[in-house]
């Protein structure tokens, strides 16, 4: 299992979410993608979509108005 990370911070969507698939395109099964961002949207675009995919997912609020969203590759 290897874990990436994605700097997401300071971009609207959708960047982050066509950051992560592309990131998760060349991830193996089981590969964890950590992202970092400062945009609320992300949190709901990312995850509705990881959830769809059938990847599990995960995320944190780090600081004030700032998560890490885990992204484990399942499929």
């Amino acid at each position: 299992m290897a874990e990436y990370e994605l700097d997401c911070m300071y971009e609207a969507c959708p960047i982050p979410l066509l950051k992560a698939l592309k990131k998760l395109n060349t991830m193996k099964i089981g590969d964890v993608l950590v992202m970092r961002t400062d945009h609320n949207c992300s949190i709901t675009n990312v995850v509705e979509w990881t959830k769809k995919q059938g990847h599990y997912i995960d995320y944190i609020e780090i600081a004030q108005g700032e998560w890490e969203i885990y992204i484990e590759k399942a499929k």
